[in-house]
């Protein structure tokens, strides 16, 4: 059985953003969305692909070292793809565990949403605070 074009392309993105921001971005609509969830300082909604890549930016930035990776990819085969994943970070003195949601919007074959999900919003927002 073959993998859903969705799934691949998010699968392609998520490995991309790994390794090159520029192509990640190329993946994305140009006025694609991005909701950060909580109340820390980078939480918010981000709007279009340079603003979305500086916010993954940013974020870079803050951390020292991470694991992070889909660990489930589900689609409903109408443009929708939910990626599961187990991530760890850490940044100065301090470190987190937990599982993340994404849900992606596909559109005309690239991303044009993501929403972010948590699995515990206020150990999140300690932690980028």
């Amino acid at each position: 059985m073959s993998e859903h074009p969705d799934i691949t392309l998010v699968r392609q993105w998520w490995d991309a953003c790994m390794k090159d921001l520029d192509a990640a971005g190329a993946m994305m609509t140009a006025d694609v969305m991005h909701h950060v969830p909580g109340t820390h300082p980078l939480a918010g909604h981000y709007k279009g692909r340079d603003t979305v890549l500086q916010m993954y930016r940013q974020f870079g930035d803050l951390i020292k070292n991470m694991e992070f990776g889909p660990v489930t990819m589900l689609t409903d085969g109408r443009g929708h793809v939910l990626a599961v994943s187990h991530n760890r970070y850490e940044r100065q003195d301090r470190g987190i565990e937990l599982h993340e949601g994404l849900l992606f919007t596909i559109t005309g074959g690239k991303i044009s949403d993501i929403d972010e999900f948590t699995e515990n919003i206020e150990a999140s927002d300690t932690f980028w605070s």
